[in-house]
């Protein structure tokens, strides 16, 4: 049963199919899939529906059709994806294929939709999905669709639209304006325009959050929250941990005021008891504590995105008991303090025990634990240590859950670690499945006799995947095709493939290599993230960002901006 469901005639509007390359579950979990939705649906002259990857019938997918109207999605005149992950991309394929539509955007004359993607996928690295888009919206949506709907006339020619969109509307990237070349050793050559189109596009970001809020659209049980209003505290993360492109595409980070925030809360708590606080940081919110203290005349239970372990105090911890929460989440992300330095996580070991310590006390029963394996650097010595954090947590859990009279479960979370693009890992190799395999294998036996400790790991192949699609160029688009071809069959795909995804994933990178992804301008200096890989090398961390453009300049985003 769905809320807040947006209905508009559809005669005299443009007709827009917003499609999550992933199950309805999922893609309503999503509060960026909902924001596009209202927004889009916020311009009086478009009426937007939404899409998901359909269910399988017999081996075969079924036709996507709007949830709204049920409506086949090549009816509209834009199927629009809005993707987040790397792994979400090859459902792009099928998605376009059981709509009836060519696959290659070449192929698609004027009387098919016009095929776009955004998202944060997008703005990192669309390469792999270049040849089959026919253009992408790169950077946050609220700066973007207004202005892409403004210059927008169905009633051109395609390919004249696009080319006059490209040149008018900022953060617009079209993919066939644009050459590519290579060198021999396969790294890439040269990135140039073919048309009279800027040679690099700007990645846009809303400058002030203050007065722009972000909430649920639609409330549904059938989210991973089920049924709680997410809010939107603040973009980016001040920490600058140096594996997290969020810590580095939404420089810098951007608060949203108390002011705003708490009327939000209200509308939330008309519709729900259950709030849900998003953003990289939320701990970092300034006034979080007076948010969730505030008494609202009724019982609100807070959920919250991510905590700090070094964060954690009092109220935020009494706003995690009064909402029930079972389970509270830390992430020390790395086992030895070497290699916290490594990923400037900025958390102590001390940090982590401490955290645990005051959430069992609190009566919160249960604990997972994230980790990464496959970091920079990394020995079987870090490795180990995170078997040994995860006992000394174990230690203080059982000393506190006994004076409570139960004991709960720690669950502890491994993540095979991805080198993402406008990171200052960019450079790195990433491991082989073997190792990191090998590695998950050390600390499921390491921890495999300590009770009411469990280990759960993510699989490396598909980490793998993940990998080749982040880092690819458009080569990569010839990967996704062999494999859509072979139902998704990934051992033949890569084994048949005549490119080599070795190439993408086990590689380290050069210092000047030009990557896939350098025509986005980010606003951030390339020069200062290979500083910040080479400190990560000799084991520095790096003070976190000011958040401030008259107090800091070092990064390069805040240059040219109000007190920059």
């Amino acid at each position: 049963m769905e809320r807040g469901v947006i209905r508009k005639p559809a005669a005299g509007r443009i007709r827009v199919a917003l499609v999550y390359p992933n199950s309805y579950h999922v893609g309503m979990s999503n509060l960026g899939f909902q924001t596009v939705y209202r927004l889009i649906n916020d311009i009086d002259h478009v009426v937007c529906e939404r899409a998901f990857l359909p269910e399988q019938d017999g081996g075969k997918n079924q036709r996507v059709l709007t949830v709204e109207s049920q409506t086949p999605i090549e009816d509209f005149d834009i199927i629009a994806f809005s993707i987040s992950y790397e792994n979400d991309a090859p459902a792009v394929l099928t998605i376009l294929e059981t709509a009836g539509l060519p696959l290659p955007a070449a192929r698609r004359g004027t009387t098919f939709p016009l095929v776009m993607a955004g998202g944060v996928f997008c703005f990192l690295n669309p390469e792999p999905l270049a040849p089959f888009i026919d253009a992408f919206l790169l950077g946050e949506a609220e700066v973007l669709i207004s202005a892409f709907f403004e210059t927008f006339d169905p009633s051109v020619d395609k390919q004249d639209n696009l080319l006059d969109m490209a040149r008018r509307v900022s953060g617009l990237y079209v993919p066939a304006f644009y050459q590519v070349n290579y060198k021999e050793d396969g790294t890439l050559a040269e990135f140039s325009p073919l048309f009279d189109v800027p040679p690099a596009v700007r990645r846009l970001v809303v400058p002030d959050l203050s007065k722009l809020p972000t909430a649920s659209t639609i409330l549904t049980p059938d989210t991973t929250f089920s049924d709680t209003y997410l809010i939107e505290v603040s973009r980016g993360c001040p920490h600058g941990c140096r594996f997290c492109s969020a810590g580095y595409v939404y420089r810098p980070p951007r608060f949203r005021p108390l002011g705003l925030l708490d009327p939000q809360v209200d509308e939330g708590c008309a519709l729900t008891d259950r709030i849900g606080l998003v953003g990289a940081a939320v701990s970092d919110l300034p006034g979080i504590r007076e948010l969730c203290a505030k008494d609202r005349g009724r019982e609100v239970r807070f959920s919250f995105s991510s905590l700090r372990a070094d964060a954690l105090d009092g109220p935020l911890v009494d706003a995690l008991k009064k909402s029930r929460v079972k389970t509270a989440t830390i992430a020390p992300d790395a086992g030895s303090e070497r290699m916290r330095r490594v990923v400037n996580k900025g958390v102590t070991e001390d940090h982590v025990v401490a955290a645990a310590d005051i959430l069992v006390a609190a009566g919160i029963p249960n604990l997972k634990v994230y980790f990464m394996t496959g970091l920079p650097t990394e020995t079987d010595d870090d490795v180990a240590a995170i078997v040994d954090l995860v006992k000394r947590i174990k230690h203080r859990f059982l000393q506190t859950s006994r004076g409570k009279g139960r004991i709960g479960e720690i669950t502890v979370s491994l993540s095979s670690f991805v080198p993402k693009p406008f990171t200052p890992f960019q450079w790195v190799a990433m491991d082989d499945v073997k190792t990191l395999k090998r590695k998950n294998k050390m600390v499921k036996t390491g921890l495999k006799k300590t009770a009411n400790v469990r280990v759960h790991a993510d699989v490396p192949r598909w980490a793998y995947l993940q990998g080749v699609i982040a880092r690819g160029d458009r080569r990569v688009a010839d990967i996704l095709m062999l494999a859509h071809r072979n139902r998704g069959n990934w051992p033949q795909t890569f084994k048949a493939s005549p490119v080599n995804p070795h190439f993408y994933v086990h590689r380290e990178r050069g210092p000047e290599e030009r990557f896939p992804w350098d025509f986005i301008d980010p606003g951030i200096d390339k020069s200062f993230l290979l500083k910040e890989y080479r400190r990560a090398l000799a084991g520095r961390s790096s003070a976190p960002c000011p958040a401030d453009p008259s107090k800091c300049s070092i990064c390069g985003v805040c240059k040219g901006r109000p007190g920059g």
